[in-house]
């Protein structure tokens, strides 16, 4: 028998769109004083948005070609690309497939999208890492979170358009008979897929004029999730993979949320019993990125010398809407 394959990052990279917006120009925008209530309520001081000219797929494989440079890889030598995304460039083809096209990766890998909302970067690695660690001739994946919201909000909206920006993360995963991810888990309930979404545009609400004037093709908050869902979930999650990779809670030297909520972080980080110091959050720079605010939050991290080092046991907890959330135990 051959010896056991892992999957392992080995390089992460991020794009971060160059238009700049704080909390005070928006409260110049909407004549309401947003700066206090966002900052102390969310964490955010500031966010980016996409260019008019710049789909998702610009910025994945932007965020894609830095993850890749710091791999040494080339874009042929890639032979899985998956697109974590609910922004996607069009309904359908997928963005994987543009991506793939803008990148110049091998016509022999495989190409496709993920989209259980929010959670759909950490469900995504999960889907590499099983891709590779029984697929022998998977031996380097490319796994980018996505996400342009700006182009799907209501203007009109503050207290959503505050809230939501764009930006993308990848990391580079190759095949290693040293651990690297070592257990997963997933959960969802589907009882609150009509909460917050972008409703027009499938089979089940084709977009019409009358729809489109209605902003029924902008993303819709139409109730609001029970408080404590983050909060609830999150840390059994997390305790979840921490058991099936064989260790404990005080074993994990980093561990990365949805950067959804400060507050959240802070309270589930508390529960765990971990110190801050272990974790990161980025919302207060570059807003709410969805499905790429986690690989974006580990590249910064690393970037500033904070991040995870070689051997440290780290944790990946996401939720998204529908609702969906997913964590994964590596090895680094």
């Amino acid at each position: 028998m051959g010896a056991e394959r892992y999957a392992r990052i080995v390089a992460t990279g991020r794009y971060v769109p160059s238009r700049r917006v704080t909390n005070r120009e928006l409260e110049e925008l909407y004549g309401q004083p947003l700066d206090e209530w966002l900052r102390e309520n969310v964490g955010i001081r500031e966010r980016h948005f996409a260019a008019p000219d710049e789909a998702t797929s610009d910025l994945a494989a932007q965020a894609a070609r830095v993850a890749l440079n710091r791999a040494a890889v080339e874009p042929e030598e890639v032979d899985l690309l998956i697109v974590a995304t609910d922004t996607p460039d069009y309904l359908s083809p997928a963005t994987a497939s543009v991506v793939q096209h803008k990148l110049g990766i091998s016509k022999e890998a495989g190409v496709f999208d993920v989209n259980n909302a929010c959670a759909a970067f950490v469900t995504s690695l999960i889907i590499a890492g099983k891709f590779i660690a029984t697929e022998p001739h998977y031996d380097t994946a490319l796994v980018i979170g996505a996400y342009a919201m700006s182009k799907f909000l209501d203007w009109d909206d503050y207290k959503t358009a505050t809230v939501f920006a764009d930006g993308a993360g990848a990391v580079v995963l190759r095949a290693s008979e040293e651990p690297g991810i070592l257990s997963s888990q997933m959960l969802a309930d589907g009882r609150y897929h009509d909460y917050m979404g972008i409703y027009a545009g499938g089979t089940f609400r084709p977009i019409t004029p009358q729809l489109m004037e209605q902003k029924e093709h902008c993303l819709q908050i139409k109730k609001r999730f029970p408080p404590d869902v983050n909060s609830a979930h999150w840390p059994k999650l997390v305790r979840a993979v921490v058991e099936r990779a064989g260790h404990r809670l005080e074993d994990v030297d980093r561990v990365y949320f949805t950067q959804i909520n400060v507050n959240t972080i802070k309270q589930v980080m508390g529960e765990l019993g971990l110190p801050l110091e272990r974790t990161h959050w980025i919302m207060d720079k570059w807003g709410y990125t969805g499905s790429a605010c986690i690989p974006m939050a580990l590249d910064d991290h690393l970037e500033q010398g904070k991040g995870p080092e070689p051997g440290d046991l780290v944790v990946l907890c996401a939720s998204g809407g529908g609702y969906a959330m997913a964590a994964v135990a590596l090895r680094w």
